[in-house]
């Protein structure tokens, strides 16, 4: 698959500081090409300066001041990026990448860094509401999901769901939902899914519930979650640091994700994009 790559290149340098503990990755003071979407808000968004922001640029400028490394972040687009990494256009995507089994046959994961599943946004004054709302569903145990699953589909049949591409969501969705009768439509960001949900081109939009924190803060009163939260099986248990296969970058990162849980600044970097702690106890 080829990689598309955007027109700009956000670099930023951290400060090479003592290291915690010697290693041959610190020694060599190298510099780690993080590839990141800049277009998934609150995780990372492009501000009018060309410079990325969120959570996520904010945690790798964090792990870089601990763990002792520089780094640059590539904007790239997500359909793609991991292809990208396996190809060694990078060293690292940070970009909420969920950990699944299928790409844990690809790809290497740090620990994760938050934790999550995914649900249903609907317009308000729509009428359209999704039975369920607010039960846990784990796709591990495929019987005991079926049947939310299945009424879901029911209530969403002969309408159309706004989903990112390439996502955890958009497999979700045609394994499920669109072989009882609901039309998936893939767009390339989340933010537009989202547009075409407010301007009544799809009757839903599905996504992580960290993700649609910052849409339905922004859109408070016309939009709410629908419907069950599904995480687990095909969904993943979290997003994490993907990394090539056999990379020694892991170690490296988990020391230092680790250490921010222990102290408490990760969940204070989450209170502060996403409102709330959505990090997992490492």
């Amino acid at each position: 698959m080829t990689v598309t790559r955007r027109t700009f290149v956000s670099t930023l340098a951290a400060g090479t500081g003592l290291l915690a503990a010697p290693g041959l990755l610190r020694a060599q003071a190298r510099t780690i090409r993080f590839a990141t979407e800049g277009a998934f808000p609150p995780f990372n968004q492009t501000a009018p300066s060309g410079a990325i922001t969120g959570f996520e640029p904010d945690l790798i400028q964090a792990l870089s001041e601990r763990q002792g490394f520089e780094f640059e972040l590539i904007a790239q687009a997500w359909d793609g990026m991991i292809q990208g990494l396996i190809d060694g256009k990078y060293d690292a995507v940070v970009d909420a990448v969920s950990v699944t089994p299928a790409r844990q046959e690809a790809i290497d994961f740090s620990l994760p860094y938050t934790t999550g599943g995914s649900a249903f946004v609907t317009v308000n004054d729509t009428g359209l509401t999704l039975p369920q709302t607010g039960i846990k569903v784990d796709l591990a145990d495929e019987a005991g999901a079926k049947p939310a699953i299945d009424a879901v589909a029911a209530a969403l049949k002969g309408k159309t769901v706004a989903v990112q591409v390439s996502t955890i969501q958009s497999g979700f969705l045609d394994t499920y939902l669109a072989p009882q009768g609901v039309t998936v439509r893939a767009y390339q960001t989340g933010p537009d899914a989202y547009q075409d949900l407010l301007n009544g081109r799809a009757d839903a939009v599905m996504a992580s519930v960290t993700n649609l924190s910052a849409f339905l803060k922004k859109n408070e009163g016309k939009v709410a979650i629908s419907g069950p939260t599904f995480g687990g099986g095909l969904m993943g248990n979290g997003a994490a640091i993907a990394i090539a296969k056999g990379s020694d970058l892991a170690t490296m990162f988990n020391e230092g994700l680790k250490a921010m849980s222990d102290d408490g600044s990760l969940s204070e970097l989450s209170a502060k994009w996403f409102g709330i702690d959505v990090t997992p106890k490492l």
